[in-house]
């Protein structure tokens, strides 16, 4: 029997059990969905096409056939669909088609985690084989041994950073990557939502200081940006890139019938009003679901909580069970070699289950996992909704508990929910132009390329700002 037919005569049980039916105080369906197709763009390669039809992928879904027809046009595309519905497709088709049509062709890629970094690896590597396009594709970030530096800079066709070390790995040092710059044909910026704030801010400088250094050496590249879960995509966009892409929002990915609850754990003392621990709350309705083999992650808000509930549910299911291995942890601090590990058993369905912090909820491939529970609201309706995503991946029918805690804004949320289901994922706010901000990234990009005092910076000329500096000895 497949594990995917276990969830959801366990997910009737856990709501009809009488002793949770004052605890669960929404229980909200997401139906299935059906795929959207459209065509192959007739400019691609027939040994691309050839090569994913190999995979089974016969069609394309209709977001991505425009998001490839739009990037091969020239045009900077932004994609705004759901969790799981091949944005990867979306970049990778046309920087195939850029390295097909021309050896020399370069594209960027750069994630915000490395885990979404070596996903993509293996990913290019894999479609590489099967079109023989003998692509040169190479992680640049802080594991990258030195003596590996040079060969990434002259044999790479794909770059895969992220943004930390694109500003202080590569921008700094761009006459070394001249070859690479002068050929640079796209730019890939993958989680677009996760780029606002003061964070977003610099990195939206730090784009300016990629363009600056794309015109030096004479590429203008084409930006695709994608993102699951943001109110204003082109409008961001807009504001990191200073450019005007075109907005394709309209998935044709199918989706399968998704079950949303919230659980907020019992009150032990009326007096007081204290509610029974949502960690405890968490770990029994894990065990609850895993215990029946249905495939679960579990996400935590901090390291130590990853820490206690795995050691629990691995001690519980493999006492019982004597089957080792299948409950694992994944956070920040674990050797890149185990992450590497955990990431492949979740694809290969070895692993049961998982307990992460916010690690995972980007969107890498963790495999046909069917349950997501919350262990706490994640602070933002746009990661509650990326944390939900995990669950459900390959198009099966999936289910997500939110587990509320004692705070004021848990419990308004689990208790209000009509306004969580009713409200849209936060808007993305930047402010590349904050002074602060500004003038420093103004000083790397001094450092790059001698800036003139009438040349503009983000569209805007930077002649005080710059006279600021040499007042104060900073630029010459």
């Amino acid at each position: 029997m497949k594990l995917e037919s276990r969830l959801p005569g366990v997910l009737e049980d856990f709501i009809a059990e009488e002793s949770r039916r004052g605890n669960i105080t929404t229980v909200r369906t997401q139906e299935a969905k059906p795929a959207s197709y459209g065509d192959w763009p007739q400019a691609l390669d027939s040994r691309i096409v050839d090569a994913f039809r190999e995979r089974g992928i016969d069609k394309l879904y209709r977001h991505q056939s425009e998001a490839v027809q739009s990037a091969l046009a020239g045009q900077d595309t932004v994609i705004v669909t759901p969790t799981a519905s091949g944005k990867t497709l979306c970049y990778n088709l046309p920087v195939l088609q850029s390295v097909l049509e021309d050896r020399a062709s370069r594209a960027l890629y750069m994630f915000p985690t490395k885990a979404l970094s070596q996903d993509q690896l293996a990913e290019l590597m894999e479609v590489d084989k099967k079109v023989g396009s003998d692509l040169g594709v190479f992680t640049y970030d802080g594991d990258t041994p030195s003596d590996a530096r040079r060969a990434v800079r002259s044999r790479g066709h794909v770059v895969i950073t992220n943004p930390d070390m694109l500003h202080t790995g590569i921008l700094p040092h761009h006459t070394r990557w001249a070859r690479f710059f002068s050929d640079l044909k796209y730019v890939v910026l993958d989680e677009l939502h996760t780029y606002r704030g003061v964070f977003g801010s610099h990195i939206g400088n730090v784009l300016r200081r990629l363009q600056r250094i794309c015109q030096f050496h004479g590429s203008n590249p084409v930006f695709i940006m994608c993102s699951a879960t943001i109110a204003n995509p082109a409008e961001h966009a807009r504001n990191l890139t200073g450019r005007d892409p075109k907005l394709i929002n309209e998935s044709g990915a199918p989706s399968g019938k998704k079950t949303v609850l919230f659980y907020n754990p019992p009150i032990i003392s009326k007096e007081l009003g204290i509610r029974r621990s949502y960690l405890s709350v968490t770990r029994r309705i894990a065990s609850a679901f895993l215990r029946e083999k249905v495939r679960t992650i579990i996400f935590a808000s901090s390291r130590l909580n990853v820490e206690v509930l795995t050691r629990y549910l691995k001690d519980r299911f493999e006492r019982t069970y004597e089957d080792e291995g299948k409950i694992r942890g994944y956070r920040g601090g674990y050797l890149p070699s185990v992450r590497r590990e955990i990431e492949r058993g979740l694809r290969n369905d070895q692993v049961l289950g998982v307990i992460s912090t916010n690690a995972l909820e980007l969107g890498i491939d963790i495999g046909s996992l069917e349950l997501a529970i919350l262990s706490g609201y994640p602070g933002t309706i746009a990661s509650t909704w990326q944390q939900a995503g995990r669950a459900g991946r390959r198009h099966g029918d999936s289910a997500v508990i939110l587990v509320g805690r004692s705070d004021p804004l848990d419990q308004f949320l689990v208790q209000h929910p009509d306004y969580f289901f009713g409200t849209t994922p936060e808007h993305a706010r930047i402010n590349p132009d904050n002074l602060s901000i500004l003038l420093s990234h103004l000083k790397c990009a001094c450092f790059e390329i001698p800036m003139a005092l009438d040349e503009k910076f983000g569209g805007q000329e930077m002649r005080e700002l710059l006279d600021y500096l040499a007042d104060n000895g900073v630029v010459y």
